[in-house]
């Protein structure tokens, strides 16, 4: 399947812990990266996946936030990675955050790229929201 997305990670379904309507799925992509994904029990259902079961996890650029501290946050995903690249835009740039043999990218304001002063070589961390995330089998 293609999708306009720029972030795939493909994992293992490690975890599945059911409500009466949601479900939250982890997904281990690598040892250093263990994504959450918050979807209902019918779409779990709908796409067969069980627990060890393969899965990728599909999130939008834009649905990312990236800050260069830590942070308590009630996002459920926050990964610590390294800037590899930063491609900046009229408007717009492109954070490319590398977690280990995954990269994720973020699209965020020139303004914010300033602001926080997100150069190559930098750690950062890239927030997501559960909810945010598109589980594909």
């Amino acid at each position: 399947m293609k999708t306009s997305a720029r972030n795939e990670l493909t994992g293992k379904i490690t975890n599945i812990i059911d409500g009466a309507v949601m479900s939250e799925v982890k997904i281990t992509v690598s040892s250093e990266v263990t994504i959450s994904a918050t979807v209902t029990k019918e779409g779990i259902h709908s796409l067969g996946a069980k627990l060890n079961d393969n899965v990728t996890a599909i999130i939008k650029a834009s649905s990312i936030i990236i800050t260069k501290d830590a942070v308590k946050t009630t996002a459920r995903n926050v990964l610590k990675g390294k800037v590899v690249e930063v491609i900046k835009g009229a408007i717009n740039s492109e954070v490319k955050l590398s977690l280990g043999n995954s990269i994720i990218s973020a699209v965020v304001t020139n303004d914010a790229i300033e602001d926080l002063s997100i150069k190559a070589s930098e750690d950062a961390y890239a927030i997501f929201k559960a909810s945010s995330v598109i589980l594909i089998a």
